[in-house]
């Protein structure tokens, strides 16, 4: 049986997102996948091809943006098929905003809009993750790697 693949790419400043990514490789690693995890900075849009399973995650900026480093990622996402594809986002923000978590929204449509399957409710978190919120994590890779390996 064939292992999946599942890539969790994201955007981290104060190394909180970062932080949550880890938490959702681990659990994703736990129950048998193979993940890449890695920082926006460093991947291409057109990876996301090459896995069965996609979690993205950045942190708020402003008003609800997304962050500058992770924009050339986002924007190369435009052209990609996601069809068949699971997919999930997660993010970082600062409730003192109006648009709380708003890059973790604009990920999700993003997602949705190339035809990825959402396979679970995004993941938002204040700051850095509680232990609480990186278990959520976990439980979100665990839970794609089961979809995944159930075909």
């Amino acid at each position: 049986m064939p292992v999946s693949k599942i890539l969790v790419v994201y955007a981290s400043m104060t190394g909180n997102t970062e932080e949550m990514a880890e938490a959702i490789a681990e659990g994703a690693r736990e129950a048998g996948a193979e993940v890449v995890a890695k920082d926006a900075f460093d991947a291409s849009p057109d990876e996301l091809a090459e896995y069965e399973g996609i979690i993205i995650g950045a942190y708020t900026w402003g008003d609800g943006e997304l962050p500058d480093e992770f924009l050339d990622f986002y924007e190369g996402m435009e052209s990609l098929e996601l069809g068949g594809k699971r997919a999930a986002a997660f993010g970082s923000g600062d409730t003192s905003y109006p648009i709380y978590c708003g890059a973790v929204d604009l990920i999700e449509e993003r997602l949705r809009k190339l035809g990825a399957s959402i396979v679970s409710e995004s993941i938002k978190f204040e700051y850095n993750p509680s232990e609480e919120e990186k278990e959520q994590g976990r439980s979100l890779g665990r839970q794609m790697a089961g979809l995944l390996a159930a075909g």
